[in-house]
């Protein structure tokens, strides 16, 4: 009997070994393959290195880790399918090649492609963007320019307590992906950076956005076709364009945007609070179900609107009527100021008008007094405080 007991011992003793071995998260520190945080070394090759090691691994958890210090990083891609739920770890931060072309013509900086069980924790990404917006705007021969944090086709991921700075374009970019959560993030760029948006999501179903802070010089939040159920919760966005569906309507065979719903949010300072903008073009996009609730307005230019006229610098404009079909949107709870006369400005297609709109609870106000409403092509109600002029 006590020899059963023994061999039986042993066995459990060998599984448990074999399963604990399996299933432990192993860490690949990226110096461990030649990274250097001096600010000088290009890192790349260390990073693209210490990927590979992670995500070949088959068990449970794996870890890449970025210590402390600057990494100076060239455009990378970090591709997927991998063999076990991956954890990128940054205590450290990525920097951009001092030269803006090193990064510019790629379309993207840091890039994550095909990966399943994604998550980033902590870390700064310094793109350092201040250079290639000079040349843009002085309109000489400038790159592209690139996206500082991609995810494509990832699903279950995660992005946590990053900061981006400085971003040559969009910050961060959620494409074609599912169920991803963005938490504790922030966002920094100048008012005047162009095409800076802080997190772009399009063709995209399940995304939340949490706890974040946003300070650019384009959309806070962009919302591209495609996307579903999109939820959106203490958000601070300021300075930057708002959070913003659209612009659709871009090409005429095009996804809409459905379910989505952003709460207990301000806007501080904004070119925009809410937005639904569309080109006045021919489009099989939509726009339905959207729920906008308990917001915080302080000096915001256009609090509230839909614009189906989008035409950003005359340019392009080809002076039709838009095909966007918007339906079924909720204003409730939204309070604050106005830095313009009008607070809620409502230019709907006249080939598709808006419908079911519902304003609700609205108290904005301009220099003390009370602000102004513009409605044009659309239907709806209005119930409870309304404190700009009734124009529904």
């Amino acid at each position: 009997m006590a020899h059963k007991i023994q061999v039986l011992c042993t066995i459990f003793i060998s599984f448990a070994t074999l399963f604990f071995t399996t299933t432990k998260a192993t860490t690949f520190n990226v110096m461990s393959y030649g990274a250097k945080p001096d600010r000088k070394t290009d890192s790349t090759p260390a990073f693209l290195k210490a990927w590979s090691a992670a995500c070949s691994l088959v068990q449970t958890s794996t870890t890449m880790y970025v210590p402390p210090g600057n990494f100076t990083i060239k455009p990378a891609v970090f591709k997927g399918p991998c063999g076990s739920r991956i954890n990128v770890v940054i205590d450290g931060t990525l920097v951009a090649p001092d030269n803006y072309w090193d990064l510019g013509n790629s379309g993207y900086w840091l890039l994550f492609v095909l990966v399943n069980k994604l998550s980033i924790y902590g870390g700064t990404l310094d793109a350092k963007g201040t250079e290639f917006w000079k040349c843009r705007l002085r309109g000489g021969n400038c790159p592209a320019g690139a996206r500082s944090l991609t995810f494509n086709y990832v699903n279950d991921g995660l992005i946590s307590g990053l900061t981006s700075l400085n971003s040559q374009l969009m910050h961060i970019v959620i494409n074609s992906c599912n169920n991803v959560r963005v938490q504790n993030v922030k966002t920094i760029a100048p008012a005047l950076s162009p095409n800076t948006d802080g997190i772009h999501v399009q063709i995209s179903t399940g995304v939340t956005i949490y706890n974040s802070n946003i300070q650019t010089g384009d959309d806070c939040i962009s919302i591209g076709p495609g996307t579903r159920n999109l939820w959106m919760e203490q958000v601070k966005c300021g300075p930057g364009h708002g959070v913003s569906i659209g612009s659709l309507a871009r090409d005429l065979n095009e996804d809409g945007v459905m379910n989505v719903t952003l709460i207990n949010s301000e806007f501080r300072g904004s070119d925009n609070g809410v937005r639904i903008k569309s080109w006045a073009r021919p489009s099989t996009a939509f726009v339905t179900n959207i729920n906008f609730r308990n917001l915080i307005m302080k000096n915001v230019a256009n609090p509230i609107i839909i614009d189906q006229n989008y035409c950003p610098n005359n340019q392009g404009c080809p002076r039709q009527a838009s095909g966007v079909k918007i339906n079924q949107v909720l204003y409730q709870n939204i309070q604050g100021t106005s830095s313009t006369p009008f607070a809620v400005l409502f230019y709907c297609s006249p080939s598709n008008p808006c419908r079911g709109i519902i304003m609700e609870d609205i108290k904005i106000t301009y220099l003390n007094s009370q602000a102004k409403s513009f409605c044009n092509n659309m239907g709806g109600t209005t119930r409870g405080v309304y404190l700009p002029e009734r124009c529904l």
